[in-house]
């Protein structure tokens, strides 16, 4: 096996760094590390706990540029949206420190008891498996609460982000935390089930495909531990006849060609009922030739390569499949390497694969729906469940459909995004648990009942 890690420039190829994998040793030190920590950080009152959130937004805002770029080179997203990945980390470490205290206190419950009440005590060592696509967000989203809630964490990044996820483990040592709250792995994924199974991993957290999942799962259940599962999304975006695309249609673009397209929760099927369609087919059409396809690295990009050139290969499989089926290429469609162009499908059907499959790339499959009813139906056909949005001036017709949606996310004119304000998680193939607001910080306790008489 080889013990070294290559990062590489998706945009060019350019080898960026090489990391050492860690021995068994190394990795069985870290896990002793992060226990012994852990038995004095969850005695550490939950006041000193939240104070170092203000430091951790503040190592984050100055090396705002350095670590956006960092993110740029690693995994190809453009500038821009390093530095909003960053600043929204941020934002998440602001809202912790404001509501923690307030989500972590004991709840008085009032029984036959003298006194009886609620407590929320930390698991111990969590391990997380973070995907390449925001890679420092999907680490934070998951580190800031279970950290705040007095536990220690292990990351196992992937590998084309290892500087992103030594970068991180250096942000909260700078911030001052404890030495070993939070590390790093650079381990392969063949290293993941061993560390699993081991008694110091109290739990674990993955975001990635619908396949990892199963296998965490799996692992997970032999041993009887906790898991939160993030997984793969197949989210529709339903445009109804009446959807004011004047004031949505950047949106609408925005919630697929974000990140080049690679997001679980991006609109992977545009649904749009047969009285708009050709005049929403005509503006979305518009509006994704005019995205700009350059280096990342540039202020001006607003797409660009795929992380990975395999990536790129898996789309113009699914795309190949589906026009053999008899889907119609639009616009786009044409691939170098790790890049592909903005593509649009229409004449796309059920039985399809960009229908059924999660895509992960900057590709709009547009299925035409005769009403709301019929655009529910195409909807719900999905063993995804992780997002719908719906674009109308109707916002009461569109509430009053909130219960017919499975998926652990309904936006009504807006593009579905995680918000460290709401929980966020997905039902079905989409997996299992909640992130992010109050129910995320209480994923990786221990809610207990204390009941006590005189």
């Amino acid at each position: 096996m080889n013990n070294t890690i290559t990062t590489f420039n998706p945009y060019n190829g350019v080898e960026l760094n090489k990391y050492e994998r860690f021995s068994n040793e190394k990795t069985k030190s870290v896990l002793d590390i992060a226990q012994k920590t852990f038995l004095d950080w969850k005695f550490n009152p939950i006041k000193s706990r939240t104070n170092l959130l203000k430091n951790v937004g503040d190592v984050l805002n100055k090396n705002k540029e350095k670590y956006s770029q960092l993110i740029t080179l690693e995994m190809g997203k453009p500038i821009k949206e390093s530095r909003a990945e960053i600043e929204k980390c941020i934002l998440l470490c602001d809202f912790y420190k404001e509501n923690a205290s307030k989500f972590l206190s004991d709840q008085m419950i009032e029984t036959e008891a003298h006194e009886s009440f609620i407590s929320y005590d930390p698991l111990g060592v969590i391990l997380a498996v973070m995907p390449w696509n925001y890679p420092f967000w999907q680490v934070f989203r998951f580190a800031v609460p279970t950290l705040t809630a007095g536990n220690t964490a292990l990351l196992k990044h992937a590998t084309n982000v290892s500087g992103c996820a030594l970068a991180i483990q250096d942000c909260f040592e700078q911030a001052g935390y404890p030495i070993g709250c939070f590390q790093t792995l650079l381990v392969d994924h063949d290293v993941i089930e061993n560390l699993i199974q081991d008694k110091t991993i109290k739990a674990v957290s993955l975001t990635g495909s619908e396949k990892a999942g199963i296998s965490i799962a799996n692992t997970a259940s032999k041993v009887l531990k906790k898991s939160v599962l993030e997984l793969g999304g197949n989210n529709a975006c339903i445009i109804l006849d009446d959807a004011d695309l004047d004031k949505y249609i950047d949106t609408i673009v925005s919630a697929r060609f974000q990140n080049s397209g690679q997001s679980c929760i991006a609109a992977k099927r545009f649904i749009v009922t047969e009285g708009i369609y050709d005049m929403f087919l005509k503006q979305f059409k518009a509006k994704v030739k005019k995205l700009k396809y350059d280096d990342p690295i540039k202020e001006t990009t607003h797409i660009s390569v795929l992380a990975r050139e395999d990536l790129a290969k898996d789309l113009q499989k699914q795309i190949d499949a589906s026009i053999k089926k008899g889907a119609t290429v639009v616009l786009g469609n044409k691939r170098d390497k790790s890049y592909f162009s903005p593509t649009i499908l229409t004449d796309v059907t059920e039985d399809m694969e960009v229908f059924t499959q999660e895509t992960f790339g900057p590709l709009a499959p547009i299925i035409k729906a005769k009403d709301f009813k019929h655009a529910l139906e195409l909807a719900l056909n999905s063993r995804f469940g992780l997002g719908t949005m719906v674009f109308t001036k109707d916002i009461e017709k569109a509430k009053r459909k909130i219960g017919d949606i499975e998926d652990g996310a309904y936006f009504i004119n807006e593009m579905v995004k995680s918000d460290q304000k709401l929980p966020f998680g997905g039902t079905k193939a989409s997996g299992y648990g909640r992130e992010l607001s109050k129910e995320g910080i209480h994923e990786f306790v221990n809610i207990k009942t204390v009941y006590i008489n005189k």
